[in-house]
């Protein structure tokens, strides 16, 4: 295949995805969207659609296919040596109050939704199955690394551990995947109408959540974005994704298994890294206008990133 063509092939996959962004920047606009529905949806995406998108995804998987060890291994690895350079650069190049919400910005990325959106439009079944448990894989990690580097550099915020586990063990995403698998491994089978019914819930989740994510953004913060937000954003959607992929394709990983990794370490910022950053007393317009920045310069560079892996064949 040609590189143009290759390039429109890759567009197909990914420009779905981030239109629902755009479209929610537009109805924000127009203001047939607000901050009242953008909150709404975006509970009932965590609380419910999303929860039931995985479940569904894990129950109808081919769990020899979906369920990949060495891939959910790197990625937790890869997850947790970021983390660890990151804090390490942030100590040289960052001022000290403003060092945990610069590392979680740009270690902690949203891979439950852009990276989720990503591999069901590329894989499909797979895509969404294989996601499913690789976002339950990175959910905790994110949770207790963020914790430790915010409260470090923020020590007047009063965060208990035993707090901590219970929200990561409630929460509904996590509940969902061991829902889901372990209803995979009784062999048993959903009622047609439960399953349908379902899926209808479920296929709110992706638009539904992309809206609200473009909705959320703010131009006004791009515009005023500090170098530090841009520097966050540089390591977030360029250094880590190259860096991790790269020694990913050295260990032997490719093919679906490689932008499968590419799509979650070089996902946006997440917008929970906005919500802790505010709880616990960082800066939070530093944490939001580094989710602003990455979430529209993802368009482009997971476009970028997906278009190289395929034209170089390192995908297989």
């Amino acid at each position: 295949m040609n590189p143009s063509a290759l390039f429109a092939e890759t567009l197909n996959v990914t420009f779905p995805v981030f239109a629902m962004v755009l479209l929610g920047i537009a109805l924000k606009r127009l203001k047939w969207i607000d901050s009242a529905f953008i909150n709404t949806s975006s509970a009932l995406v965590f609380r419910g659609a999303m929860p039931a998108l995985l479940f569904l995804s894990l129950v109808d998987a081919d769990m020899s296919q979906a369920l990949i060890p060495d891939l959910m291994a790197y990625l937790a690895l890869a997850t947790v040596a970021s983390f660890l350079l990151i804090w390490w650069w942030a100590t040289r190049r960052v001022a000290f109050e403003d060092r945990g919400v610069y590392v979680q910005a740009a270690f902690r990325g949203n891979g439950g939704i852009v990276g989720l959106a990503l591999a069901g439009s590329m894989y499909g079944q797979f895509g969404l199955s294989a996601g499913s448990v690789l976002v339950a894989t990175i959910i905790p990690l994110y949770n207790v690394l963020a914790v430790i580097v915010l409260a470090w550099y923020q020590p007047q915020a009063r965060s208990s551990w035993r707090s901590i586990a219970l929200k990561i063990v409630k929460n509904p995403l996590i509940l969902s995947v061991v829902a889901g698998l372990s209803f995979a491994a009784t062999g048993l089978a959903l009622p047609n109408w439960l399953h349908t019914s379902g899926e209808y819930f479920a296929n709110l989740a992706l638009p539904l959540a992309l809206i609200s994510i473009g909705g959320t953004m703010s131009m006004t913060a791009i515009r005023e974005a500090s170098g530090v937000a841009l520097g966050a954003s540089v390591i977030k959607m360029v250094s880590m994704p190259v860096a991790t992929v790269l020694i990913a394709w050295l260990a032997g990983f490719e093919g679906r298994e490689l932008v499968l990794l590419f799509l979650f370490l070089g996902s946006p910022s997440a917008a929970a890294s906005f919500v802790m950053a505010r709880a616990m007393g960082g800066n939070a317009r530093l944490a939001a206008n580094t989710v602003a920045i990455t979430t529209l310069a993802s368009s482009v560079t997971i476009t970028l990133g997906i278009f190289i892996l395929q034209i170089t064949g390192m995908t297989g």
